[in-house]
């Protein structure tokens, strides 16, 4: 019960709606237990007027005036239990709320690490399965508890009041079944616990295999696909029945005891009778009814246990999540403002999930204003530079200030709002195209968002849809080509107009013509705010005010196009190369 304790404080949160389910449980169960006293009332009535004791008058009214308390008893417990539900379970659909949003606002918070770490059907698996099992003992595993016990405490306090002998008697199997439910929940709360974690690895395999459903497809692989899900779904489902194995011995067993118990009631009480210990038959009838009704707690006992062991099996693995604390920690909580000054002095970083090193003792500064363009081989850390001016990363060593201010020292959300990032990989949203633009400012107007699309040169491609831009995208933005994809999440970027933009390689899948347009439109876009461009072509690089190149994490040449066009080196090499290539273009175009 140890990890379920982190929801002891949704239950002092709910404890008002809590506190009256658990008046309305008891107040149930006191009115469904007059049908047992009832009952005896009738054989009572009966066995006087058999005996000449009670008239035939008497006796009627005797049995009406029982049978109409039996009745009514009976509505009103109906009534408080639907009452005692509507408390109780809705509690558990709050408690679910909560939980899922906590999760969820702790996936946000978590670093990029995490995720390298961390497979999304798993994350999945966690705030929808996992939170579900939770619900299950916040609401009717802890109902039926009270439920249990009330009945249970009663039951027996009535049981001991008409016969304490008979009531020895009836309960002694129960001591037995304690130590079987012990037994068996320690068994459930192993087995729970694989069965959710083959659970994840099923989740991680089908959200992978739908997301990557074209390469699949396109490698014609579907069959080993579809038979590698067999082996772990089998597996799983193994895993399933082992524990549906164990959680299935409870009802038997406690029906087996349920039974036991009504034979003793029913020899003991007999024997007791036909000795006269016993005044009526009617008290046997009683007790039947009692053992009968205990036979539900009872069972239920064996059901909760299994839902609170999975509960608590689930509820380790939400809070090994949220338990972790964040890499990236927002240490200002006051505004602070952004400008776009941005220094680098000395900046290493290494990965932690690979311990590469990203960037080695690299330095350079960018005004306000200005534009840097960072230039290098695949894997040379450019997109690495832009993640740490973003703080998805902490740097290792050296300082990173914006506005002669250390980034640490900025206001977390104030910084991020104030940066226009067009990633490497343009990832879109199932949604709108016009919902994917104004991402980037949740406020902007349609006016707003068809300038953003003119700027970044994807407007006349967007009218051309059908729907224009009420156009749904697929997952991930599949419906639209990889051109078209970072031209929209360009205009993503710039609709926000912040004060810096960093664009990490955002134009591989434009045409040299394109490029041109929409770098053109950017530099008037981009006045009097900070722009780093990371690029493979020259023709992105060759405005800017600043370029250099990074080989390894270092930076092996800085200096303005001109400059580095005169020098031996890298940059040199790339352009002649990029020229001769878009000579080579034009005259095979031309013929």
């Amino acid at each position: 019960m140890k990890e379920l304790q982190h929801l002891n404080k949704y239950f002092l949160k709910y404890k008002v709606h809590l506190v009256i389910g658990i008046i309305i449980t008891i107040a149930a169960r006191m009115f469904l237990l007059y049908t047992p006293r009832y009952v005896k009332e009738i054989f009572v009535v009966v066995e006087k007027r058999l005996d000449g004791v009670i008239s035939e008058e008497v006796f009627k009214a005797g049995l009406l005036e029982a049978i109409l308390f039996i009745i009514g008893a009976a509505l009103v417990g109906a009534i408080l239990t639907f009452f005692m539900r509507q408390t109780i379970i809705n509690v558990s659909r709050y408690i679910e709320f909560d939980l899922k949003n906590e999760v969820y606002q702790q996936y946000q918070k978590l670093s990029l690490n995490f995720y390298k770490k961390n497979r999304t059907g798993d994350l999945m698996n966690r705030i929808t399965e996992d939170v579900g099992r939770v619900r299950m003992y916040v609401g009717p595993a802890i109902m039926y508890s009270i439920n249990t016990i009330t009945l249970f405490v009663i039951v027996i306090i009535y049981m001991v009041d008409a016969s304490p002998k008979l009531t020895l008697y009836t309960i002694a199997p129960l001591p037995i079944l304690s130590v079987i439910i012990y037994k068996l929940s320690r068994e459930i709360h192993k087995r729970s616990t694989i069965v959710q974690e083959y659970l994840s690895k099923l989740s991680t395999f089908t959200q992978e295999s739908f997301s990557g459903i074209s390469v699949i497809k396109a490698y014609g692989i579907e069959p080993q696909t579809a038979s590698n899900f067999g082996t772990l779904s089998a597996t799983s489902k193994q895993k399933q029945i082992n524990l549906v194995k164990v959680q299935a011995l409870f009802f038997p067993m406690m029906i087996l005891l349920i039974g036991a118990s009504n034979l003793l009631v029913i020899y003991i009480g007999g024997m007791q009778y036909i000795n006269g210990e016993v005044e009526s038959l009617g008290t046997i009838a009683e007790f039947i009814i009692y053992v009968n009704m205990l036979t539900w707690p009872v069972a239920t006992v064996g059901w909760v246990t299994s839902i609170v062991q999975q509960a608590e099996a689930s509820q380790k693995r939400i809070n090994e999540f949220l338990k972790i604390e964040p890499e990236i920690k927002n240490t200002v909580n006051t505004p602070t403002r952004i400008t776009g000054d941005i220094a680098f002095k000395n900046v290493s970083f290494t990965y932690d999930d690979t311990n590469i090193q990203a960037l080695n003792n690299i330095s350079f500064t960018i005004k306000q204003g200005e534009t840097l363009a960072i230039l290098g081989k695949t894997g040379s850390g450019k997109s690495t530079a832009l993640d740490l001016i973003g703080r998805l990363y902490d740097i290792t060593k050296g300082s990173i200030t914006i506005n002669d201010i250390e980034i640490k020292r900025h206001n977390l959300s104030d910084l991020r709002n104030s940066i226009g990032y067009v990633p490497q990989d343009a990832f879109l949203f199932s949604d709108t195209i016009k919902s994917n633009i104004k991402f980037g400012k949740e406020d902007a107007t349609d006016d707003d968002v068809i300038k953003a699309a003119k700027n970044a040169q994807v407007h006349k491609n967007i009218i051309k849809f059908a729907n224009g831009y009420d156009t749904v995208l697929g997952e991930r933005g599949i419906t639209l080509s990889g051109g078209q994809k970072q031209r929209v999440s360009i205009a993503r970027a710039i609709i926000k107009l912040p004060e810096i933009f960093l664009f990490d390689d955002c134009l591989s899948a434009v045409d040299t013509e394109t490029e041109e347009k929409i770098l053109k439109n950017l530099s008037k876009i981009s006045i009097g705010k900070t722009s780093v461009i990371v690029s493979h072509r020259v023709s992105s690089a060759k405005n800017a005010d600043k370029i250099i190149v990074l080989d390894n994490g270092e930076i092996v040449q800085e200096g303005t196009h001109d400059s580095l066009i005169n020098r031996d080196g890298y940059y040199k090499h790339l352009y002649l190369k990029q020229l001769s290539e878009t000579s080579s273009g034009d005259t095979n175009s031309t013929d």
